[in-house]
C-alpha cells in the first residue's frame, strides 16, 4: 500500500523513476517541472540523464535524487548514432539497478528521444513496474525534416525501424502523455491506444516563477533588440533569425537592431561562422547555455521575440517552448506559421510565411515602428500566458495519471503557492507591477529600469496578427 491521506497510511511513498536522453536535469523545463509536481503531491522521485558540463555523478536537488553518466560522444552518421542509442541505454539500465539498490520504484516514465526505452520498461515489469511515456518528440517526424522523405532501402528502412520503435514505445506503456493534441492524435492513430490512455499535458511556463523583471543591464535607449531562446539544432531554424537580421540591418538599414541569441546545440559553432560571414559581429550575440536566472534578464530586456522554426514535418505539430516563455515575459514575438506554433500564441503574435524572411523582416519592423501595438500584444500575451497557457493545471493533469496508476492520493496541489517577495526576486531585481496597468504598459514601451516611468495606459488596440483556423476552433489552445 502506498501513503493514502484519506484512507490511512502506509509505509512508503510511491517512488518514480524518470529517463531522460536528451538533456541533463534540471536543465530540462519540462522535465524538472514533472519532477517538482510529483515531490509536491508526496512521490519519490529519481532521475536518470545524461551530465551537463561540471555535473556531479550524484545529487540531490530539491527533493529529487539525480544519477547522471557521462554522455556519449558526439554522434555522426547512423552508426555514431546506434552507437550514441546503445550506449546510453546501457548507462541508464545500469544506473536502474543502482536506483533499485537505494530503494523500489513502482512507475518507470521514459521521455523521448529516443524511442529504445520501452524495452528497459518491459524488463522491470516483472518486478511489477509500471511504464508511462512522456512523449515529447516525433523521431519519424524528425527524420523527414531532416533528411528529407525517406528513398532508398537504406533510408526507408532507417525510417520504418523509427516507426517500429516508436509503436513499441506506445503499445508497452501502460499511459502515454503528450505535449499537445496533435501529438495525441498520432499516438492514437500510429500506436493504436484508445484516446482514454493518452493524456495532454502542456510544457506551460510557471508564470508565478517566468515572469517580467526590471533588468539589472538594460539596452541601449534608442536600440532595437531581438531575441531567441531555445535549442541550436538542424532543425530549429536559427539560421533563418540570422537572415533576417541581415535583412534589417544591411537592407533596410536598421542598423539599431541588435540579436541576443541564448542557447547551445549542435549548429553553434555553424551560426557563429554564419554570423560573421554575413558581416554580423556587432549585432548579433551568442550566450551559449543560459540558466533560469539569465534568462530572466534577457527576456525582460528584449524588445521582440523570435521563432524561427519553419515549418517541417516535425516543427509544425511541435509546440515550442521558447513561445510560451516569450509570452510569460510579455515579450511581443514574430514567428512563422507552424500549426502548434498558433495553437500556443493565437493573436497574441505576429506570423510569416514558412520561410519567408523578407515576410518575416516586414513583421519584426511592423513590431519596431508601432509601439502601441508592441505594448498591446505584450500584454496580451502574458494575459494568455497566465489564464490558458499556465504550469499549474498541466501539473494536475500529469500528476493525475499517476495518482491513477498507483492509487496514490495526497490532499496537496501539484504546484503549491510561492511565496516569494512580491516587489523582488531571489536576486534582488525588481518585478515589473503586472497588476498596475500604467507601470506595466510603462515597462512594455522601454523594457528597462531607467526608463520605466509610469504613463497611461495604452488603449487596446484591434488584434492585427493572423489566427490559425485550428486555434479559433480549439478556443483556449
Amino acid at each position: 500500500m502506498f501513503q493514502n491521506t484519506r484512507g490511512g497510511s502506509s509505509t512508503r511513498r510511491p517512488h518514480v523513476l524518470i529517463i531522460v536522453q536528451n538533456l541533463p536535469v534540471p536543465l530540462d523545463r519540462r522535465v524538472w517541472l514533472e519532477c517538482q509536481a510529483l515531490v509536491s503531491r508526496g512521490y519519490r522521485v529519481s532521475v536518470i540523464c545524461p551530465k551537463g558540463p561540471g555535473d556531479a555523478a550524484r545529487e540531490h536537488l530539491d527533493g529529487v535524487d539525480i544519477y547522471k553518466y557521462a554522455p556519449a560522444p558526439e554522434a555522426e552518421g547512423l552508426g555514431g548514432f546506434a552507437w550514441e542509442f546503445a550506449y546510453s541505454w546501457v548507462r541508464t539500465a545500469w544506473l536502474s539497478l543502482r536506483v533499485r539498490r537505494a530503494g523500489r520504484f513502482d512507475v518507470i516514465q521514459a521521455c523521448n528521444p529516443p524511442d529504445t526505452y520501452w524495452l528497459l520498461a518491459l524488463l522491470w515489469r516483472v518486478a511489477g513496474v509500471r511504464f508511462v511515456f512522456d512523449h515529447h518528440d516525433l523521431n519519424p517526424e524528425l527524420f523527414r525534416s531532416r533528411f528529407g522523405e525517406p528513398r532508398g532501402r537504406l533510408k526507408k528502412l532507417e525510417y520504418r525501424a523509427l516507426l517500429w520503435l516508436e509503436r513499441r514505445s506506445f503499445r508497452a506503456a501502460d499511459h502515454i502523455i503528450s505535449t499537445n493534441e496533435s501529438y495525441k492524435a498520432i499516438a492514437v492513430r500510429r500506436g493504436g491506444r484508445d484516446a482514454s490512455e493518452v493524456t495532454v499535458v502542456r510544457s506551460g511556463p510557471d508564470t508565478q516563477q517566468m515572469r517580467p523583471i526590471y533588468p539589472e543591464n538594460p539596452r541601449a535607449a534608442d536600440g532595437i533588440n531581438l531575441v531567441y531562446v531555445g535549442i541550436m539544432g538542424p532543425q530549429d531554424g536559427v539560421d533563418q533569425a540570422l537572415h533576417v537580421v541581415d535583412e534589417l540591418v544591411h537592407r533596410r538599414g536598421r542598423h539599431n537592431v541588435t540579436a541576443t541569441l541564448l542557447g547551445f546545440g549542435d549548429c553553434l559553432e555553424d551560426l557563429k561562422a554564419e554570423a560573421r560571414a554575413l558581416r554580423l559581429h556587432d549585432h548579433v550575440t551568442f550566450t551559449g547555455r543560459v540558466d533560469r536566472v539569465q534568462m530572466a534578464e534577457y527576456l525582460s530586456r528584449g524588445d521582440i521575440g523570435l521563432c524561427p522554426d519553419l515549418k517541417t514535418p516535425l516543427n509544425d505539430v511541435s509546440t515550442m517552448n521558447k513561445t510560451m516563455e516569450y509570452m510569460a515575459y510579455a515579450l511581443p514575438s514574430v514567428a512563422f506559421d507552424l500549426v502548434e506554433t498558433q495553437v500556443s500564441g493565437a493573436d497574441t503574435v505576429l506570423y510569416a510565411p514558412s520561410g519567408d524572411v523578407a515576410a518575416f523582416a516586414d513583421q519584426v519592423e511592423r513590431l519596431i515602428d508601432d509601439r502601441d501595438l508592441r505594448v498591446h500584444l505584450g500584454r496580451a500575451a502574458r494575459l494568455r500566458a497566465t489564464q490558458l497557457m499556465d504550469w499549474r493545471p498541466q501539473a494536475e493533469a500529469y500528476v493525475g495519471v499517476y495518482d491513477t496508476i498507483t492509487g496514490h492520493h495526497l490532499d496537496a496541489p501539484a504546484v503549491p503557492e510561492t511565496f516569494e517577495d512580491p516587489i523582488f526576486d531571489a536576486q534582488g531585481r525588481r518585478f515589473v507591477e503586472l497588476e498596475d496597468a500604467a507601470a506595466f504598459d510603462a515597462y512594455l514601451l522601454a523594457r528597462d529600469a531607467e526608463r520605466a516611468a509610469p504613463v497611461q495606459p495604452v488603449a487596446p488596440v484591434p488584434a492585427t496578427a493572423r489566427v490559425s483556423a485550428l486555434a479559433r476552433a480549439e478556443g483556449a489552445f
